[in-house]
């Protein structure tokens, strides 16, 4: 029996379902059941009907798995995985932060821990933060945490003024305009699509800032050949195998989540721990 065999033989028996993020190893997306972005996985640990959900990812994303079904088991298979950006503001900071600014909207993105969920007036994603965002009003003032890009990105598009805390993903801290440029020479005429999260110089270097997710509707639905890749490696797996007929370029090889890639077949099949 082959370990991937395993893992489904393992999955059956505990009437589990296995979730993995895009940006985990591919041989684990392989064996998931569904693979995802942090909305698109939300939305399936809120509406799967097994027992035991198995989140392939980090702490956060399995903490909120378990927030959403308070009745299931939400097991990680490997709980060091953290996430640097959710660890770069605490539940304190959000009351130091609002006090500061009484009447003010609190929102996190969905990267921050149950903590500092708990303290915030409504959670996005990078897959509806647009979308969410819009229903405040113009006059509202926002407090946007952790991710100071994301946050800058949405003011921008829906020309708001947001007061953003300073936190950021180290992995989109690596791209850079001159690596966009670099890809572009290597591959003229392919579209370059990078993560929200990346800094605003990159953003208005490319031509298209999406979620993973939507960088996968992208690539489903955009006629282009090529397309130049500006987030975590790990989503290469997913876009190579759905898209088969196209070509796709990392911005830069050095784009890897250490986080994301603790998740093995091994602890994956061995090591699942609950979260209390």
């Amino acid at each position: 029996m082959t370990r991937q065999e395993e893992i489904r033989e393992l999955a059956a028996e505990r009437k589990a379902v296995i979730l993995a993020h895009n940006y985990t190893r591919g041989e684990v997306q392989d064996v998931a059941d569904y693979t995802g972005d942090s909305l698109e996985l939300a939305r399936k640990a809120a509406t799967v009907e097994a027992e035991v959900i198995v989140f392939c990812g980090v702490y956060f994303m399995a903490e909120t798995a378990a927030i959403l079904n308070p009745g299931k088991t939400v097991l990680i298979p490997e709980p060091s995985a953290g996430c640097p950006m959710a660890d770069m503001i605490t539940g304190e900071q959000v009351r130091a932060l609002k006090a500061r600014h009484p009447g003010a909207k609190a929102v996190c993105y969905v990267n921050s821990t149950a903590e500092v969920k708990a303290e915030c007036d409504m959670c996005v994603t990078s897959g509806n933060a647009e979308r969410v965002m819009r229903t405040f009003g113009p006059d509202e003032q926002i407090l946007f945490v952790p991710d100071q890009h994301l946050g800058g990105h949405i003011a921008g598009l829906l020309r708001r003024t947001y007061t953003l805390w300073p936190g950021y993903c180290p992995t989109h801290q690596m791209i850079t305009v001159k690596g966009i440029e670099a890809a572009r020479a290597l591959h003229p005429g392919a579209p370059v699509l990078v993560h929200p999260e990346c800094p605003k110089d990159v953003r208005a270097a490319a031509d298209h800032a999406l979620s993973t997710g939507g960088m996968c509707a992208f690539a489903r639905e955009n006629a282009a050949r090529e397309i130049i890749v500006g987030t975590e490696t790990g989503i290469l797996h997913r876009l190579r195998k759905e898209n088969p007929g196209k070509a796709f370029y990392p911005v830069s090889e050095r784009m890897v989540c250490p986080n994301m890639k603790k998740t093995t077949l091994d602890n994956l099949a061995e090591y699942c721990m609950p979260i209390v």
